[in-house]
């Protein structure tokens, strides 16, 4: 895509007020979204056919009785902070420097929690809830998704 357009795609987000932008031409897709009162955060994806993963072999019954099956495990509970878009994600503003958020400690709301690498732009996510960090669902420098959870506030 002409940068040139993308240039003048951005602007008509940043005067008009729209929330979201995305565009399809052939193969590319661009997505322009607004992020808080920050710069418009723009993305580029090519078009991705999804693959199947093998499957896994089924695990031998556990011993005991055959009636009861197991419990499912406890699924984690409390305000899942999600990724507002795809990119690469890191606990800290440099590979030195301490992590924004720890399990265990109190974030407000508006606190940076991590950063977003995406098309070597660095985006801040903040937390959108009041609480305590319960989880860190991605591990430092992990590829992430749009709207994939990444933190468990409670």
């Amino acid at each position: 895509m002409d940068l040139r357009k993308l240039k003048k795609l951005i602007d008509l987000v940043q005067e008009s007020g729209i929330g979201e932008l995305e565009i399809t031409e052939g193969e590319e897709k661009v997505r322009i979204a607004r992020v808080g009162a920050a710069a418009p955060v723009v993305m580029a994806t090519p078009a991705l056919t999804p693959v199947a993963a093998p499957g896994a072999a089924a695990a031998p019954p556990a011993s005991g009785s055959a009636d009861t099956p197991p419990p499912p495990p406890a699924a984690p509970t409390g305000h899942a902070v999600k990724s507002p878009m795809v990119g690469t994600f890191y606990r800290s503003p440099s590979p030195g420097a301490p992590s924004f958020a720890e399990v265990g400690q109190s974030v407000t709301k508006g606190q940076t929690l991590c950063i977003i690498e995406a098309m070597k732009l660095l985006n801040e996510i903040e937390s959108d809830a009041t609480g305590v960090v319960k989880a860190i669902l991605v591990e430092n420098g992990q590829p992430v998704e749009y709207g994939q959870p990444l933190f468990l506030i409670e």
